[in-house]
Protein backbone atom coordinates (compact mmCIF):
# COMPACT_ATOMS: atom_id res chain seq x y z
CA UNK A 1 0.00 0.00 0.00
CA UNK A 2 1.08 3.57 -0.53
CA UNK A 3 0.53 6.66 1.56
CA UNK A 4 -2.75 8.39 0.83
CA UNK A 5 -1.81 11.90 1.91
CA UNK A 6 -2.74 14.13 -1.02
CA UNK A 7 -1.43 17.33 0.57
CA UNK A 8 1.99 18.45 -0.74
CA UNK A 9 4.88 17.81 1.64
CA UNK A 10 6.04 20.68 3.83
CA UNK A 11 9.15 22.74 3.02
CA UNK A 12 11.27 20.32 5.06
CA UNK A 13 12.66 18.90 8.26
CA UNK A 14 13.31 21.31 11.15
CA UNK A 15 11.29 24.01 9.34
CA UNK A 16 9.00 26.55 10.96
CA UNK A 17 6.07 24.36 9.93
CA UNK A 18 7.63 21.44 11.83
CA UNK A 19 7.62 23.50 15.03
CA UNK A 20 4.04 24.60 14.42
CA UNK A 21 3.11 20.96 13.87
CA UNK A 22 4.73 20.08 17.20
CA UNK A 23 2.66 22.75 19.00
CA UNK A 24 -0.53 21.40 17.40
CA UNK A 25 0.48 17.85 18.35
CA UNK A 26 1.02 18.82 21.99
CA UNK A 27 -2.40 20.49 22.13
CA UNK A 28 -3.99 17.46 20.47
CA UNK A 29 -2.35 15.14 23.00
CA UNK A 30 -3.40 17.27 25.96
CA UNK A 31 -7.03 17.12 24.85
CA UNK A 32 -7.12 13.52 23.60
CA UNK A 33 -5.40 11.95 26.61
CA UNK A 34 -8.59 12.62 28.59
CA UNK A 35 -9.47 9.07 27.57
CA UNK A 36 -6.81 7.75 29.94
CA UNK A 37 -7.68 9.95 32.92
CA UNK A 38 -11.47 10.37 32.82
CA UNK A 39 -12.23 6.80 33.87
CA UNK A 40 -10.06 7.19 36.97
CA UNK A 41 -11.93 10.32 38.02
CA UNK A 42 -15.43 8.86 37.56
CA UNK A 43 -14.65 5.43 39.05
CA UNK A 44 -16.27 6.05 42.49
CA UNK A 45 -19.43 7.51 40.91
CA UNK A 46 -19.69 4.64 38.42
CA UNK A 47 -19.22 2.09 41.20
CA UNK A 48 -21.96 3.68 43.29
CA UNK A 49 -24.45 3.98 40.42
CA UNK A 50 -24.05 0.44 39.10
CA UNK A 51 -23.78 -1.08 42.58
CA UNK A 52 -20.65 -3.16 41.94
CA UNK A 53 -17.58 -3.89 44.05
CA UNK A 54 -14.23 -2.16 43.60
CA UNK A 55 -12.78 -4.97 41.50
CA UNK A 56 -15.64 -4.79 38.99
CA UNK A 57 -15.49 -1.00 39.00
CA UNK A 58 -11.77 -1.20 38.15
CA UNK A 59 -12.37 -3.30 35.02
CA UNK A 60 -13.17 -0.27 32.80
CA UNK A 61 -9.71 1.13 33.57
CA UNK A 62 -8.10 -2.22 32.72
CA UNK A 63 -10.09 -2.40 29.49
CA UNK A 64 -9.02 1.15 28.63
CA UNK A 65 -5.34 0.29 29.09
CA UNK A 66 -5.67 -2.89 27.01
CA UNK A 67 -7.37 -0.95 24.21
CA UNK A 68 -4.78 1.80 24.52
CA UNK A 69 -1.93 -0.73 24.25
CA UNK A 70 -3.44 -2.51 21.24
CA UNK A 71 -4.22 0.80 19.55
CA UNK A 72 -0.60 1.91 19.76
CA UNK A 73 0.33 -1.01 17.51
CA UNK A 74 -2.70 -1.02 15.19
CA UNK A 75 -2.83 2.75 14.67
CA UNK A 76 0.97 2.83 14.45
CA UNK A 77 0.88 0.39 11.53
CA UNK A 78 -1.85 2.45 9.89
CA UNK A 79 0.17 5.67 9.96
CA UNK A 80 3.15 3.88 8.40
CA UNK A 81 0.88 3.06 5.44
CA UNK A 82 -1.44 6.07 5.21
CA UNK A 83 0.20 8.95 7.03
CA UNK A 84 -1.02 10.40 10.31
CA UNK A 85 -4.18 12.37 9.71
CA UNK A 86 -6.61 9.70 8.41
CA UNK A 87 -5.99 7.23 11.27
CA UNK A 88 -6.03 10.18 13.68
CA UNK A 89 -9.39 11.38 12.35
CA UNK A 90 -10.94 7.92 12.71
CA UNK A 91 -9.46 7.54 16.20
CA UNK A 92 -10.85 10.93 17.25
CA UNK A 93 -14.33 9.89 16.13
CA UNK A 94 -13.94 6.61 18.04
CA UNK A 95 -12.86 8.46 21.20
CA UNK A 96 -15.77 10.90 21.04
CA UNK A 97 -18.27 8.14 20.27
CA UNK A 98 -16.91 6.08 23.15
CA UNK A 99 -17.37 8.92 25.62
CA UNK A 100 -20.93 9.53 24.43
CA UNK A 101 -21.84 5.83 24.51
CA UNK A 102 -20.27 5.40 27.96
CA UNK A 103 -22.46 8.27 29.17
CA UNK A 104 -25.51 6.33 27.95
CA UNK A 105 -24.45 2.94 29.34
CA UNK A 106 -26.92 1.05 31.53
CA UNK A 107 -24.51 -1.54 32.97
CA UNK A 108 -20.89 -1.84 34.02
CA UNK A 109 -20.35 -4.23 31.06
CA UNK A 110 -21.52 -1.64 28.54
CA UNK A 111 -19.38 1.01 30.21
CA UNK A 112 -16.35 -1.31 30.13
CA UNK A 113 -16.81 -2.15 26.43
CA UNK A 114 -17.09 1.55 25.53
CA UNK A 115 -13.90 2.26 27.46
CA UNK A 116 -11.86 -0.55 25.95
CA UNK A 117 -13.05 -0.79 22.34
CA UNK A 118 -13.58 2.90 21.61
CA UNK A 119 -12.02 5.19 24.22
CA UNK A 120 -8.85 3.16 24.80
CA UNK A 121 -8.17 2.52 21.12
CA UNK A 122 -9.17 6.07 20.15
CA UNK A 123 -6.88 7.63 22.74
CA UNK A 124 -3.87 5.66 21.52
CA UNK A 125 -3.44 7.96 18.52
CA UNK A 126 -2.08 10.73 20.74
CA UNK A 127 0.76 8.61 22.16
CA UNK A 128 2.95 6.21 20.15
CA UNK A 129 1.54 7.11 16.70
CA UNK A 130 1.82 10.84 17.43
CA UNK A 131 5.40 10.43 18.65
CA UNK A 132 6.28 8.43 15.53
CA UNK A 133 4.74 11.08 13.27
CA UNK A 134 6.52 14.04 14.84
CA UNK A 135 9.86 12.19 14.72
CA UNK A 136 9.78 12.44 10.90
CA UNK A 137 9.81 16.25 11.04
CA UNK A 138 12.98 16.78 13.06
CA UNK A 139 16.64 15.83 12.77
CA UNK A 140 18.67 18.26 14.86
CA UNK A 141 16.04 18.60 17.59
CA UNK A 142 14.38 15.21 17.30
CA UNK A 143 14.86 14.47 20.99
CA UNK A 144 13.18 17.70 22.04
CA UNK A 145 10.32 17.19 19.59
CA UNK A 146 9.60 13.59 20.62
CA UNK A 147 9.69 14.30 24.35
CA UNK A 148 7.57 17.44 23.97
CA UNK A 149 4.91 15.49 22.07
CA UNK A 150 4.99 12.79 24.76
CA UNK A 151 4.58 15.43 27.48
CA UNK A 152 1.01 16.05 26.32
CA UNK A 153 -0.07 12.91 28.17
CA UNK A 154 1.28 14.27 31.47
CA UNK A 155 -0.20 17.70 30.82
CA UNK A 156 -3.57 16.02 30.37
CA UNK A 157 -3.04 14.25 33.68
CA UNK A 158 -2.61 17.61 35.37
CA UNK A 159 -5.50 19.33 33.53
CA UNK A 160 -8.47 16.96 33.24
CA UNK A 161 -8.60 15.53 36.80
CA UNK A 162 -8.62 19.13 38.04
CA UNK A 163 -11.66 20.37 36.09
CA UNK A 164 -13.76 17.19 35.91
CA UNK A 165 -14.76 17.02 39.62
CA UNK A 166 -16.32 20.49 39.49
CA UNK A 167 -18.48 19.59 36.48
CA UNK A 168 -19.37 16.23 38.00
CA UNK A 169 -20.47 17.85 41.24
CA UNK A 170 -22.79 20.19 39.34
CA UNK A 171 -24.15 17.89 36.59
CA UNK A 172 -23.09 14.30 37.31
CA UNK A 173 -20.62 11.97 35.64
CA UNK A 174 -22.85 11.14 32.64
CA UNK A 175 -23.21 14.78 31.62
CA UNK A 176 -19.47 15.27 32.16
CA UNK A 177 -18.61 12.34 29.88
CA UNK A 178 -21.01 13.53 27.17
CA UNK A 179 -19.68 17.09 27.38
CA UNK A 180 -16.09 15.88 27.07
CA UNK A 181 -17.03 13.69 24.10
CA UNK A 182 -18.53 16.66 22.25
CA UNK A 183 -15.59 18.87 23.24
CA UNK A 184 -13.10 16.33 21.87
CA UNK A 185 -14.99 16.09 18.59
CA UNK A 186 -15.25 19.85 17.95
CA UNK A 187 -11.64 20.60 18.98
CA UNK A 188 -9.65 17.57 17.87
CA UNK A 189 -11.08 17.20 14.36
CA UNK A 190 -9.91 20.70 13.27
CA UNK A 191 -6.52 20.07 14.89
CA UNK A 192 -6.15 16.75 13.07
CA UNK A 193 -7.08 18.39 9.75
CA UNK A 194 -4.26 20.87 10.33
CA UNK A 195 -1.85 17.90 10.22
CA UNK A 196 -2.75 16.71 6.72
CA UNK A 197 0.62 17.44 5.17
CA UNK A 198 2.60 14.34 4.30
CA UNK A 199 6.00 13.73 5.86
CA UNK A 200 8.70 15.96 4.35
CA UNK A 201 10.47 14.53 1.32
CA UNK A 202 13.76 14.85 3.18
CA UNK A 203 12.56 12.26 5.68
CA UNK A 204 12.77 9.50 3.08
CA UNK A 205 15.79 7.26 3.47
CA UNK A 206 18.64 8.27 1.20
CA UNK A 207 17.39 11.80 0.57
CA UNK A 208 19.76 14.72 1.17
CA UNK A 209 18.01 15.87 4.34
CA UNK A 210 17.55 12.49 5.96
CA UNK A 211 19.37 11.32 9.07
CA UNK A 212 21.39 8.14 8.49
CA UNK A 213 20.27 5.10 10.46
CA UNK A 214 22.97 4.47 13.05
CA UNK A 215 24.78 1.13 13.01
CA UNK A 216 24.22 -1.46 15.74
CA UNK A 217 25.26 -5.10 15.88
CA UNK A 218 21.71 -6.31 16.47
CA UNK A 219 19.05 -7.41 14.02
CA UNK A 220 15.88 -5.28 13.96
CA UNK A 221 14.00 -8.13 15.64
CA UNK A 222 16.61 -8.49 18.40
CA UNK A 223 16.65 -4.74 19.00
CA UNK A 224 12.85 -4.72 19.14
CA UNK A 225 12.86 -7.51 21.76
CA UNK A 226 15.50 -5.72 23.82
CA UNK A 227 13.46 -2.51 23.82
CA UNK A 228 10.29 -4.41 24.76
CA UNK A 229 12.07 -6.02 27.73
CA UNK A 230 13.50 -2.67 28.81
CA UNK A 231 10.12 -0.94 28.42
CA UNK A 232 8.29 -3.62 30.38
CA UNK A 233 10.87 -3.56 33.19
CA UNK A 234 10.99 0.20 33.61
CA UNK A 235 7.22 0.58 33.67
CA UNK A 236 6.53 -2.25 36.12
CA UNK A 237 8.92 -0.35 38.41
CA UNK A 238 7.45 3.04 37.50
CA UNK A 239 3.91 1.95 38.33
CA UNK A 240 4.65 1.29 42.01
CA UNK A 241 4.70 4.94 43.17
CA UNK A 242 2.36 6.25 40.45
CA UNK A 243 -0.44 3.79 41.21
CA UNK A 244 0.01 3.30 44.96
CA UNK A 245 1.39 6.54 46.40
CA UNK A 246 -2.03 7.65 47.67
CA UNK A 247 -2.69 4.30 49.35
CA UNK A 248 0.86 4.33 50.75
CA UNK A 249 0.28 7.72 52.34
CA UNK A 250 -2.99 6.49 53.84
CA UNK A 251 -1.18 3.51 55.39
CA UNK A 252 1.38 5.85 56.91
CA UNK A 253 -1.39 8.02 58.36
CA UNK A 254 -0.81 11.08 56.17
CA UNK A 255 -4.19 10.96 54.39
CA UNK A 256 -5.44 11.06 50.81
CA UNK A 257 -4.78 14.76 50.23
CA UNK A 258 -1.04 14.48 50.80
CA UNK A 259 -0.86 11.41 48.56
CA UNK A 260 -2.72 13.23 45.78
CA UNK A 261 -0.33 16.18 46.14
CA UNK A 262 2.63 13.84 45.79
CA UNK A 263 1.11 12.33 42.65
CA UNK A 264 0.68 15.84 41.20
CA UNK A 265 4.31 16.60 42.03
CA UNK A 266 5.36 13.43 40.20
CA UNK A 267 3.39 14.44 37.11
CA UNK A 268 4.81 17.97 37.14
CA UNK A 269 8.31 16.59 37.57
CA UNK A 270 7.60 14.17 34.73
CA UNK A 271 6.79 17.03 32.33
CA UNK A 272 10.06 18.79 33.24
CA UNK A 273 11.96 15.51 32.93
CA UNK A 274 10.52 14.75 29.49
CA UNK A 275 11.48 18.12 28.09
CA UNK A 276 14.94 18.08 29.70
CA UNK A 277 15.65 14.55 28.49
CA UNK A 278 14.89 15.67 24.94
CA UNK A 279 17.59 18.32 25.08
CA UNK A 280 19.96 15.80 26.67
CA UNK A 281 19.23 13.13 24.04
CA UNK A 282 20.06 15.61 21.26
CA UNK A 283 23.45 16.22 22.90
CA UNK A 284 24.63 12.85 24.21
CA UNK A 285 22.29 10.40 22.49
CA UNK A 286 19.09 8.62 23.50
CA UNK A 287 20.80 5.48 24.83
CA UNK A 288 22.94 7.44 27.30
CA UNK A 289 19.92 9.52 28.31
CA UNK A 290 17.83 6.39 28.82
CA UNK A 291 20.51 4.82 31.02
CA UNK A 292 20.76 7.94 33.19
CA UNK A 293 16.99 8.12 33.67
CA UNK A 294 16.69 4.42 34.49
CA UNK A 295 19.48 4.49 37.08
CA UNK A 296 18.00 7.59 38.73
CA UNK A 297 14.54 5.99 38.80
CA UNK A 298 16.00 2.91 40.50
CA UNK A 299 17.73 5.04 43.14
CA UNK A 300 14.58 7.07 43.82
CA UNK A 301 12.59 3.83 44.30
CA UNK A 302 15.21 2.74 46.82
CA UNK A 303 14.87 6.06 48.67
CA UNK A 304 11.15 5.43 49.24
CA UNK A 305 11.95 2.59 51.68
CA UNK A 306 13.96 4.40 54.40
CA UNK A 307 12.60 7.94 53.87
CA UNK A 308 8.93 7.65 54.85
CA UNK A 309 8.46 10.94 56.69
CA UNK A 310 5.97 13.37 55.19
CA UNK A 311 8.53 15.96 54.07
CA UNK A 312 10.87 13.23 52.85
CA UNK A 313 8.14 11.63 50.74
CA UNK A 314 7.43 14.94 49.02
CA UNK A 315 11.11 15.29 48.14
CA UNK A 316 11.48 11.68 46.99
CA UNK A 317 8.30 11.97 44.89
CA UNK A 318 9.72 15.03 43.16
CA UNK A 319 13.02 13.22 42.55
CA UNK A 320 11.11 10.23 41.18
CA UNK A 321 9.13 12.44 38.79
CA UNK A 322 12.26 14.19 37.58
CA UNK A 323 13.94 10.81 37.03
CA UNK A 324 11.30 8.80 35.20
CA UNK A 325 9.54 11.26 32.91
CA UNK A 326 12.03 11.06 30.06
CA UNK A 327 12.48 7.28 29.98
CA UNK A 328 9.59 6.21 27.74
CA UNK A 329 10.11 8.83 24.98
CA UNK A 330 13.76 7.73 24.71
CA UNK A 331 12.59 4.37 23.37
CA UNK A 332 10.94 6.17 20.45
CA UNK A 333 14.11 8.15 19.75
CA UNK A 334 16.18 4.94 19.77
CA UNK A 335 13.78 3.32 17.29
CA UNK A 336 14.18 6.28 14.96
CA UNK A 337 17.97 6.30 15.38
CA UNK A 338 18.54 2.58 14.73
CA UNK A 339 15.60 1.43 12.60
CA UNK A 340 14.18 2.44 9.19
CA UNK A 341 11.86 5.45 9.21
CA UNK A 342 9.20 3.58 7.20
CA UNK A 343 8.71 1.17 10.13
CA UNK A 344 8.61 3.84 12.85
CA UNK A 345 4.88 3.74 13.57
CA UNK A 346 4.69 -0.02 14.06
CA UNK A 347 8.04 -0.34 15.89
CA UNK A 348 7.33 2.50 18.30
CA UNK A 349 3.79 1.21 18.82
CA UNK A 350 5.08 -2.20 19.91
CA UNK A 351 7.46 -0.67 22.46
CA UNK A 352 4.76 1.68 23.76
CA UNK A 353 2.44 -1.33 24.13
CA UNK A 354 5.08 -3.03 26.28
CA UNK A 355 5.39 0.03 28.52
CA UNK A 356 1.60 0.24 28.94
CA UNK A 357 1.39 -3.45 29.84
CA UNK A 358 4.23 -2.83 32.29
CA UNK A 359 2.20 -0.13 34.02
CA UNK A 360 -0.89 -2.35 34.14
CA UNK A 361 0.98 -5.44 35.41
CA UNK A 362 3.08 -3.46 37.87
CA UNK A 363 0.08 -1.72 39.42
CA UNK A 364 -1.66 -5.04 39.99
CA UNK A 365 1.51 -6.80 41.16
CA UNK A 366 2.26 -4.15 43.79
CA UNK A 367 -1.24 -4.51 45.22
CA UNK A 368 -0.94 -8.30 45.23
CA UNK A 369 2.39 -8.13 47.09
CA UNK A 370 0.87 -5.72 49.59
CA UNK A 371 -2.01 -8.14 50.22
CA UNK A 372 0.49 -10.94 50.85
CA UNK A 373 2.87 -9.02 53.11
CA UNK A 374 0.74 -6.25 54.61
CA UNK A 375 3.41 -3.70 53.64
CA UNK A 376 4.61 -1.79 50.58
CA UNK A 377 8.30 -2.41 51.40
CA UNK A 378 8.37 -5.67 49.44
CA UNK A 379 6.48 -3.99 46.57
CA UNK A 380 9.18 -1.31 46.33
CA UNK A 381 11.85 -4.05 46.29
CA UNK A 382 9.93 -5.81 43.52
CA UNK A 383 9.92 -2.56 41.54
CA UNK A 384 13.67 -2.20 42.05
CA UNK A 385 14.23 -5.76 40.76
CA UNK A 386 12.27 -4.99 37.57
CA UNK A 387 14.22 -1.73 37.23
CA UNK A 388 17.48 -3.70 37.39
CA UNK A 389 16.22 -5.89 34.53
CA UNK A 390 15.55 -2.68 32.61
CA UNK A 391 19.07 -1.41 33.30
CA UNK A 392 20.54 -4.77 32.20
CA UNK A 393 18.71 -4.57 28.87
CA UNK A 394 19.78 -0.98 28.33
CA UNK A 395 23.36 -1.89 29.25
CA UNK A 396 23.39 -4.58 26.55
CA UNK A 397 21.96 -2.10 24.05
CA UNK A 398 24.59 0.48 25.04
CA UNK A 399 27.41 -2.08 24.65
CA UNK A 400 26.21 -3.17 21.21
CA UNK A 401 25.81 0.43 20.03
CA UNK A 402 29.29 1.41 21.26
CA UNK A 403 30.85 -1.65 19.66
CA UNK A 404 29.20 -0.96 16.29
CA UNK A 405 30.25 2.70 16.41
CA UNK A 406 33.85 1.67 17.14
CA UNK A 407 33.89 -0.73 14.17
CA UNK A 408 32.51 1.93 11.85
CA UNK A 409 35.13 4.41 13.06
Amino acid sequence: MTRTDNIPPSPGIDSSYAWMRLAISMLLATIGAVGMWAVVVVLPAVQAEFGVDRAAASMPYTATMVGFAAGNVLVGRAIDRMGYWIPALLSTIALSAGLLLAALSTSILQFTLAQGLLIGVGTSVIFGPLIADISHWFNRRRGVAVTAAAAGNYLAGAFWPTIMPTLMKAEGWRFTYAAIGIFCLVTMVPLVLMLRRGAPAAAAAGSPGSRTVQPISLSPAALQVLLVVAGLGCCVAMSMPQVHIVAYCMDLGYGVAHGADMLSIMMAGGVVSRLASGFLADRIGAVWTLMIGSVLQCLSLLFYIPFDGLASLYVVSLVFGLSQGGIVPCYAIIVRDYMPAKEAGQRIGIVMMATIFGMAIGGWMSGWIYDLTGSYAAAFLNGIAWNLLNILAIGLLFWRARRSAAVMA
